[in-house]
């Protein structure tokens, strides 16, 4: 806590630096009503992080059938059915580090990061993407190409369908959990478009990695079937191979969107004009030159505006209007933790 004193006290003293050089105003420090900490409340806030449950429900999810997948291909030898135990191993591995992510984004700022770690679960989901990508999608498609090589046909297939069916129910009650939370957010987006535009990775990473899941699930039941009807063991390789490109092509979208979180995400354009509007609405303000925001966690944005002040404001009327206008912004976007204004000339 002494460390948070110490920034708000530097924010204040820049704020208040700011503005004496702007308005050449050798009397602004003396106005300790308003260069206080308590008018320049710019400390970084925790990130308010939604409910995380499906996330558990995932996780047990996935270390269940798991551990059923497994023991379905050591008696059957399926290939199909192995590559579906490490996707449930991949996804079980990274809801842990999904829920890691969101804990550490969490942590309060400090002396080493002033603006909080609400980036960490970025960081954390870029990385589940990775894995996703090399250890679940590659894993499987060399499983099922390698059994071209070695085709196996043995087994009772009774076994498969069983664990199949059990794994199936798992994962529609992870799904809908996951499709659950992704709606509350949803608005009246389309699904794609609410996939991209999304600032919670952690959602869309569930809500994607269960629909691969189904999408797997029924592949290795049409890869058995076809291959037990057809007496032919490489139905089981194809499978595998299908298994192991949807896995690919998922976790691509999921590498795709997790980067540019990473890098740095701007506010919504449409936000961003009625924000400017607000703005420019105060008659102290004559109009924003430029404006910078970035998405540091998904409920937890930081805004950056250059302004051009009425030139007959005294300085202690600038910093009121700053103060104002900061306050309505911040009360209309919740999730603008940081705002910070900057008079500039014209």
């Amino acid at each position: 806590m002494a460390d948070a004193g110490k920034y708000q006290g530097s924010t204040q003293r820049d704020a208040c630096r700011i503005l004496q050089r702007f308005f050449l105003h050798p009397n602004l420090t003396r106005l300790p009503h308003l260069c206080s900490v308590k008018h320049f409340h710019t400390q970084a806030v925790p990130q308010t992080v939604k409910s995380k449950l499906f996330l558990y429900i995932s996780l047990f999810a996935d270390l269940g059938i798991a551990a059923a997948k497994f023991a379905g291909a050591l008696f059957t030898g399926s290939a199909s059915m192995a590559s579906e135990g490490v996707h449930s191993i991949i996804d079980a591995v990274s809801q842990v580090l999904l829920i890691w992510g969101v804990k550490s984004s969490q942590r309060p700022a400090d002396i080493t990061h002033p603006f909080g770690y609400g980036r960490e679960l970025y960081f954390w989901s870029f990385i589940v993407s990775l894995m996703l990508f090399s250890l679940g999608g590659c894993i499987s498609f060399y499983e099922g190409w390698s059994r071209f090589h070695r085709p196996v046909f043995e087994g009772n297939a009774g076994w498969n369908y069983a664990i199949l069916g059990i794994a199936f129910v798992f994962n529609s009650i992870s799904f809908v959990s996951a499709y659950k939370e992704f709606n509350k957010h949803r608005l009246a987006k389309s699904f794609w478009a609410a996939v991209i535009r999304t600032k919670d990775p952690s959602t869309i990473i569930v809500l994607l990695g269960d629909i691969g899941d189904l999408l797997g699930l029924t592949v290795a039941f049409l890869g058995i079937f076809l291959g037990r009807v057809f007496q032919n063991q490489y139905f089981d390789g194809i499978a595998s191979m299908i298994i192991g490109l949807i896995l690919i092509v998922i976790s691509a979208i999921l590498i795709r969107e997790s980067r540019s979180l990473l890098m740095g995400e701007t506010i919504a354009v449409e936000h961003l004009k009625v924000i400017i509007q607000l703005v420019e609405e105060d008659k102290a303000i004559t109009k924003i030159k430029k404006h910078f925001s970035i998405y540091r966690g998904p409920e937890d944005v930081l805004l950056t505006l250059t302004a051009v002040f009425n030139k007959h404001l005294s300085s202690q009327q600038v910093a009121s209007a700053i103060l104002d206008i900061t306050t309505r912004v911040k009360t209309k976007y919740p999730k603008i933790k940081q705002m910070f204004i900057e008079p500039v000339l014209k």
